[in-house]
């Protein structure tokens, strides 16, 4: 009951936070990639609006090497649910010149997604995207306000933000500014399987342990594909994994699993001793890496 109760309030509190998102912004959009955070942000959207539809587009940033049943999942989700869909690539981007594709043996297209986007920001004059980010990811992430500003370069100053007291979230933003915001950032990794368990929600086959082909590199279990970089010698295996985070296949490290019910994996959840991001490959780069890629302007 306690757990329920818990769930209730957290829901509540991302409504809520939905509800002020759409009264105090013009243009707001949410970010949606197709994992399990931004499927949960689109059930609490559906909640705070209903019965009216989803009052935003959706955004997805496509890096051009994604997991194929993530695109298939979310391109399926939105023409159910009747949203629109804005997708904007990567590869337009490096195409024009704008960034430089990496190469080598931890080469990602992770980092280049900042520029397209702000790009994209620019382009339909949003001034507020919604996103799924959880203060227990990661510790740059820990530091964000639910209302995130970001100056009229994208950049994110960690050392200067408002304060939220007493759930009081101050939308006013100077010309040129947006914000990123986080409605279920108060939320666990748990927290996110136990109300997508609850609200029997579809999520991708990725995130149930299947059999695919990977190799090993850095203790870590790498997803075999044409678009991550294998050594001659890295050797490929079939092996029993599936995802608990998801990126694209250039940042996103397997685990072994054989967790293949969402009842499952919440229970290996609970008995995991390894956070959620340490199956993260591009936080790897650096200590401080999520935090250097947010003052750029990623999300």
């Amino acid at each position: 009951m306690t757990d329920k109760l818990y769930i209730n309030q957290l829901e509540n509190e991302a409504i809520y936070i939905m509800r002020e998102v759409a009264a105090q912004f013009k243009k707001p959009v949410l970010l949606f990639s197709g994992g399990k955070d931004s499927i949960t942000l689109v059930r609490l959207a559906q909640k705070a609006f209903y019965p009216a539809k989803i009052p935003f587009p959706l955004m997805h940033i496509d890096t051009g090497h994604n997991f194929p049943e993530t695109i298939e999942f979310r391109d399926r989700l939105v023409e159910e649910l009747g949203l629109e869909l804005i997708v904007r690539n990567v590869q337009d981007s490096i195409d024009q010149g704008k960034v430089k594709e990496e190469s080598g043996r931890y080469s990602s297209r992770n980092m280049l997604q900042t520029t397209t986007l702000l790009d994209a920001i620019e382009e339909f004059k949003f001034d507020a995207c919604i996103g799924g980010a959880r203060r227990d990811e990661e510790k740059a992430r820990a530091k964000e306000r639910i209302f995130s500003v970001r100056d009229d370069f994208g950049q994110w100053d960690e050392k200067n933000q408002r304060p939220e007291l007493f759930d009081m979230l101050n939308g006013q933003i100077d010309f040129g500014q947006n914000v990123r915001v986080f409605p279920i950032s108060n939320w666990t990794e748990l927290d996110v399987w136990t109300y997508i368990e609850r609200e029997d929600l579809e999520i991708p086959s990725i995130y149930f342990a299947h059999k695919r082909n990977v190799f090993l590199r850095d203790g870590l279990i790498w997803s075999a594909s044409e678009h991550v970089y294998k050594d001659e010698d890295e050797k490929v295996e079939e092996r029993m994994v599936r995802f608990r985070t998801v990126g694209d296949m250039s940042c996103t490290a397997a685990v072994d699993s054989y967790a293949t019910t969402i009842s499952r994996v919440v229970s290996e959840i609970r008995d995991s001793s390894i956070s959620e991001r340490g199956a993260r490959i591009d936080d790897k780069r650096s200590e401080a890496a999520m935090e250097e890629r947010k003052q750029q302007g990623y999300f």
